[in-house]
């Protein structure tokens, strides 16, 4: 298709942004070089999209519609979910970003669902399961006349084939796993990911029902029901059940919750069948074969001489919803199943991004009563506006084809186009090309340190305090990287009071305002609200059962909550923190390491481990003491990855040499991760260096000297591509420099 019509100023990307779309959006040959610019891509999207037109008049010029969708996204106004950027108007062709898969309790129920994940995966898509319908472990199976192994076991094969799948696509997939608090499996589900090396390609929510909220709060016993049979098979205290809940989710942000009686008490087709599970971060509900595309306006474009653009934001809003609606015409569904139940609910989710920019534009703080009913009023005019749109498209092209026995469907009611139409999600890269905040996200951090893959340390700066700090004449790079070592500004007094009491972060802000800021959005969102309550390190479990207790009873829809520094240890740093050494004993001050010398022979044993770079051969070589020294050979000659090896195998063998012992190098070494990796399972390996931690386990194993030291994903907090800031938000990490995500 030709340039669209129309449009608009020149596109105007930070560095970020340019990063993210050139690494993950923009279309490329074979050998990966980039074939289209920012401007291309948009162009390509809005003549895909404005080309569904065509479905209900095929004589219409869908020029004019592309030009205003063109110029809408070149704006940073609205822009669709990830999955439409990247695909629309290409081969592929699939664009929603959130699927809903059933898994039934047979063998071959539960091997079509791990088929239909890879399918969807691959194409870009996220998942989400609920695992209560599988009998529960140790339970009978006839059949065999054998016994089950349980939900746990069968999410580590959903597990193993997502990542099986991401080694080679532009997304990794992601999962969402549910179980309702009465399976009786599940104190087993709670405690799933205490070992953060397992399910990591799963988010965890416990699905939680109102009878056991209220068995909570009078501290009474529930029953557990066997899914198999429908028969109760035990009883438990539901107090001690939503402690250990809580006290996990502290531990290390997992399992999230879901209060299950809500999602279907707002489920607009009750007569097609019950919500058991949402999309991978939380925000869209949907029905077993459901999808759902997503989209968001950008609420710091909608602010205009200091006050809220309420005209342009309804210009925006209605043309967003034709947009979203017309994804479902042109899209390329992954399965026969998916396209048919999406197209009979017609579900759209329209949210925000940019509500954090919005308030520090309008002067009004994050943490203030006025910001919570602002957001309140915001989320109305949106719902409100989003609902006349779906109707007027209803008296156009007709209801969505389940419209009949929905909650719509009533005496003088005005039909509806679309099922839902409004989702809060969190914005992740989309953000990030707009150089907007994320979602209804506060400010992660006014200034930041970054360290670098080289060791060098970065400090990048909120370009809007930036922007004010310049204006005002208080700007200089000590008093940025002051900020970024303190964590906050709030007890700086160098800078204006009122510039602090606009510029707050996430962590200057108290839990209750988090949730409040959730049900706030929550009660004018058709689907769900994806937040993060964020804790400091210091926060105790009681906190956290305060919150989740405030969640309930504001009538939010799910929490999921992150302690800072709770998931291993974080090298993105918004707090200088001091670490002194431990005083030594002066006979241990007095030691000095003695250098072996090499003999001229010795005995060693080479070990061949897969790598994302190729095979690399590691030799172990020892002396009469032990340990002496490795040597690294790549399977392919030259480049920075042989040389990087060498240097481990020098480093190590010089460490040898001077004393120290096999587990300390190891330990160094196991579990850093690189942008290529290779294997799934227990043969996955990490990186080159973390070959060479295996092939020394390998090495001592066979010797008789097994070391078994506890491996650690990459280190939560930090890019594992690019050491850039890593942000939590619903639930999933995304990177604000390069765009990687940890969910789809």
């Amino acid at each position: 298709m030709g340039k669209t019509k129309g449009a608009a100023e020149a596109l105007r990307l930070s560095k970020n942004a340019l990063t993210v779309l050139e690494k993950r959006y923009l279309k490329r040959d074979k050998d990966g070089k980039v074939l289209e610019k920012p401007e291309d891509m948009f162009n390509r999207v809005a003549n895909a999209i404005a080309s569904a037109e065509n479905n209900f008049d095929a004589q219409v010029d869908t020029a004019e519609l592309a030009g205003r969708f063109y110029d809408m996204m070149v704006r940073f106004e609205f822009l669709p979910n990830s999955p439409t950027l990247m695909n629309a108007g290409r081969e592929l062709g699939q664009l929603s970003a959130c699927f809903v898969l059933p898994v039934g309790d047979s063998i071959d129920d539960i091997f079509d669902a791990v088929k239909y994940t890879a399918l969807i995966h691959k194409s870009g898509g996220g998942t989400g399961f609920s695992f209560s319908r599988l009998r529960p472990a140790n339970d009978v199976v006839m059949s065999t006349t054998g016994i089950s192994s349980g939900p746990i076991s069968f999410m580590r094969v959903f597990d193993i084939a997502t990542e099986t799948i991401k080694q080679g696509g532009t997304r990794r997939g992601a999962n969402m796993g549910i179980l309702r608090v009465d399976h009786p499996d599940i104190m087993d589900f709670i405690m799933c990911k205490s070992d953060q090396t397992h399910l990591n390609n799963f988010n965890i929510s416990v699905g939680l029902t109102e009878a056991f909220m209220k068995a909570v709060e009078r501290d009474e016993e529930y029953e557990l029901i066997n899914p198999r049979s429908g028969g109760v098979s035990g009883t438990l205290n539901a107090g001690k059940v939503f402690h250990r809940i809580v006290k996990q989710a502290w531990s290390n942000g997992e399992p999230g919750i879901v209060f299950l009686d809500r999602l279907n008490r707002d489920n607009p087709t009750p007569v097609v069948g019950d919500i058991e599970s949402t999309n991978p971060c939380g925000e869209q509900p949907l029905l077993p074969y459901e999808s759902c595309n997503l989209g968001s306006i950008n609420l710091g474009k909608m602010v205009k001489d200091g006050e809220i653009d309420w005209k342009r934001l309804a210009e925006v809003i209605r043309l967003a919803v034709r947009f979203l609606d017309n994804v479902i015409e042109v899209n390329n569904y992954p399965l026969s199943q998916i396209d048919e139940r999406t197209r009979a609910n017609r579900k759209i989710g329209l949210g925000v991004m940019g509500w954090a920019d919005m308030l520090i534009l309008l002067g009004i703080p994050y943490i203030s009563a006025e910001a919570i009913a602002l957001g309140e009023k915001v989320m109305k005019f949106i719902n409100d506006e989003g609902h006349a749109a779906s109707r007027e498209l209803a008296t156009e092209r007709g209801p969505f084809p389940n419209f009949k026995g929905s909650v719509y469907d009533k005496p003088g009611a005005a039909p509806m186009r679309n099922a839902t139409v409004t989702t809060i999600a969190p914005t992740g890269t989309i953000s990030i090309i707009a150089n907007a905040s994320s979602g209804v996200e506060p400010l992660f951090a006014v200034s930041f340190v970054r360290q670098v893959l080289d060791n060098n340390v970065l400090v990048d700066v909120n370009p809007r305090f930036e922007k004010v700090a310049r204006e005002q004449g208080f700007y200089s790079e000590d008093l940025m990287k002051r900020i970024a070592e303190h964590g906050t500004i709030h007890d700086l007094e160098e800078i204006p009071e009122d510039v602090r009491r606009v510029f707050v972060t996430a962590h200057d802000i108290t839990p209750e305002v988090h949730i409040e800021m959730q049900a706030a959005f929550q009660r004018y969102t058709d689907n769900a609200v994806s937040k993060t309550v964020n804790f400091p390190n210091c926060a105790t479990v009681e906190d956290v059962e305060k919150v989740f207790m405030l969640a309930y009873k504001l009538d939010c829809k799910g929490v999921t909550i992150y302690r800072d520094g709770s998931r291993d240890m974080q090298v993105l740093s918004t707090g200088k923190k001091e670490v002194e050494a431990a005083p030594q004993p002066e006979e241990k001050k007095a030691l000095k390491p003695v250098k072996r010398e090499r003999p001229k022979a010795l005995k060693g044993w080479t070990y061949q481990m897969q790598t994302g770079c190729g095979p690399l051969y590691v030799t172990v070589n020892e002396d009469k003491a032990g340990l002496f020294e490795l040597f690294t050979t790549m399977g392919k000659a030259g480049g920075c990855a042989a040389s990087q090896c060498e240097a481990i195998g020098r480093m190590v063998s010089l460490a040898w040499r001077s004393g120290v012992q096999a587990r300390q190098v190891i330990k160094q070494l196991l579990g850093i991760s690189c942008h290529a990796q290779s294997g799934f399972g227990d043969n996955k390996v990490l990186s080159c260096a973390d070959a060479v931690a295996k092939a020394i386990q390998m090495h001592m194993k066979l010797s008789g000297s097994e070391v078994d030291i506890e491996e650690k994903p990459f280190e939560r907090g930090a890019c594992p591509e690019c050491g850039g800031v890593v942000e939590h938000e619903g639930g999933c990490m995304v990177c604000r420099v390069c765009g990687y995500s940890e969910c789809a």
